[in-house]
């Protein structure tokens, strides 16, 4: 029989797609479309005064100002935190209103004069020659009202849209929608999570949360980890507190499992699995806890960003990883459009309804001292537990709960700590500051026992860290974990878990120390509690589309 050689790249006959609808489309000669896709596109787009041109925008109405002869209508498609404005006649505005999804058809304008913004200190203003950006670069730094009155100008041409035609794609009552144009509270919008992502702020903090994944794949990329998927549903509970959602599935009589499962409070024990086959990886997936807890920091359903590295003997390799990531994460954060335009938005609001709403995140000047401190070059101060309840009973009297030595630190303990410790005057940036070696008794089975010389009061301490900042608290944790087969059983055996035969929940891990397990260690981060740190949203229940909390699930 004849064989058949096949080269490849394969050359593939062209096969016919329906055109894709985006948001924006720029009509007219297709050859002379700009890539314009979205609201976003649109407002960046260097269209010279005097080309107007045919434009189809899709969106929803966010706003509307009456004049005598026409309506100003805003528009949004959640791609920027600013709205496209459209002018439309009284008479074709009938239909229109707020809330609705709607068509708009007609010609994109330039407006004149255009907006004018100061660029930054120490940035120049662009020649004439230039385009000018998307948005200004902003930075933390608030300049005094005098210098900003010296600085250059920079001119962004901004456009509206003359509309000659409307179509109204999903009606909407304005009686009845809940979300007005006025100032409306973060408490008051939690009882709508299904419409508050309407509004440009919360849309903006879904594009920021998006921006952020992204760079995270970026960087650990670079660090050569793979990004894996661990499983939601498990055997056991990774922390052995007992704060695990129990499974229980379908209505039969007879189990779903042929064993009690619940939702996984961290992936952590399927990743060191994962890490032996792959050497590093990392993971966001949703993590459970059924804390009862009701704070601006806690939620029952969150995601965790965790990682394990295979053949660290170090801790010290782990937490300059942690440092290391977090430190590109904030440099790539700073240069998402999202982050721009929420730092414009608090710069130049629109209103006093968009200042108050603004008004609910930390205080630009907070900022500053949070970014400037995850981004020193020097190592994060690292300091031993013994040390930090040392320097905590120095300041007894600041606490409503006294810190005791092997009792674990508490939020006022970690944040006094964090601001005392990790506070530089000279850069006016509030580092984090690593806490490292608890005592084994208040920590994890899996965690790797610490060298003699940093037992103290005959107390066994193990290689583990916390990460600690002011406002917040802790925002990882990490350690080293125990590799060696007959430890991991002392230490099951310590805390009182099994992992015989006849009670496989851990079974399987503790096999893996049985064939191969090298020296290994990972950490874990609230995804959610970083990024309210970054961005200044004071509770996370502000943060998560559908926050899942003690006594309250709306949707």
């Amino acid at each position: 029989m004849r064989s058949t050689r096949v080269s490849l790249p394969l050359r593939l006959p062209r096969m016919g797609y329906a055109s894709r609808r985006y948001s924006v489309r720029v009509l007219g000669d297709s050859a002379a479309k700009p890539a314009v896709q979205n609201v976003a596109d649109l407002k960046a787009w260097p269209l010279e005064s005097g080309q107007d041109c045919p434009v189809e925008i899709n969106g929803w109405v966010r706003n509307i100002r009456k004049a005598s002869a026409v309506r100003f209508v805003e528009v949004s498609d959640g791609s920027s935190y600013s709205t496209v404005q459209a002018v439309v006649s009284k008479e074709m505005a009938e239909e229109i209103r707020l809330g609705a999804a709607v068509r708009l058809k007609g010609l994109w304008k330039l407006q004149s004069p255009p907006q004018v913004f100061s660029p930054p200190p120490g940035e120049p203003a662009p020649t004439p020659d230039e385009k000018p950006p998307r948005l200004p670069q902003i930075k933390f730094i608030d300049p005094t009202p005098d210098a900003r009155e010296e600085r250059p100008k920079i001119t962004v041409p901004v456009g509206e849209l003359q509309v000659d035609e409307v179509q109204i794609l999903g009606a909407s009552d304005p009686d009845t929608y809940p979300i007005q144009r006025k100032y409306t509270s973060p408490e008051t919008l939690r009882n709508w999570p299904h419409l508050r992502m309407r509004t440009n702020l919360n849309s903006t903090l879904l594009r920021l949360r998006s921006d952020t994944i992204g760079s995270l794949s970026k960087i650990f990329n670079r660090e050569n980890f793979i990004q894996t998927h661990p499983p939601i549903i498990t055997s056991a509970d990774c922390e052995g507190a007992g704060e695990a959602f129990k499974v229980i599935g379908g209505t039969r009589e007879s189990p779903f499992f042929d064993s009690p499962k619940f939702l996984t409070v961290s992936s952590q024990l399927h990743l060191e699995a994962m890490a032996q086959a792959a050497g590093n990886v990392w993971t966001l997936s949703p993590s459970f806890r059924a804390e009862r807890s009701d704070t601006n920091r806690h939620l029952s359903e969150f995601y965790m960003l965790e990682a394990e590295m295979s053949f660290v003997d170090d801790m010290g390799e782990v937490m300059d990883l942690v440092q290391r990531m977090t430190r590109s994460l904030v440099q790539d954060l700073a240069q998402q459009s999202s982050w721009k335009e929420l730092e414009h938005a608090r710069r130049h609001p629109r209103g006093p309804a968009e200042t108050r709403t603004l008004e609910d995140l930390d205080d630009i000047a907070v900022l500053e001292r949070r970014w400037n401190g995850m981004l020193v070059p020097e190592k994060w101060p690292r300091i031993t537990y013994s040390e930090a309840i040392n320097i905590l009973e120095e300041h007894i009297e600041k606490f409503e709960r006294p810190p005791v030595w092997g009792q674990g630190l508490g939020s006022e303990h970690e944040k006094f700590l964090a601001e005392l410790i990790g506070y530089d005057k000279e850069r006016n940036a509030y580092v984090p500051v690593f806490v490292t070696h608890y005592p084994r008794d208040i920590k994890a089975f899996y965690m790797r026992e610490s060298a003699a010389e940093h037992h103290i009061k005959g107390q066994i301490v193990v290689d583990c860290f916390d990460l600690i900042a002011p406002d917040i608290g802790e925002l990882a944790g990490g350690s080293m974990r125990e590799h060696l087969l007959h430890k991991i059983i002392t230490n099951l055996r310590h805390f009182s878990l099994e992992a015989s035969a006849n009670d496989p929940r851990l079974k399987w891990y503790v096999d893996l120390r049985r064939w191969g397990c090298p020296p290994h260690g990972g950490f874990g981060i609230g995804f959610d509690r970083l990024l309210s740190y970054l961005i200044g949203v004071r509770s996370i229940r502000d943060l998560v589309a559908f926050p899942r909390l003690y006594g309250r699930t709306d949707c």
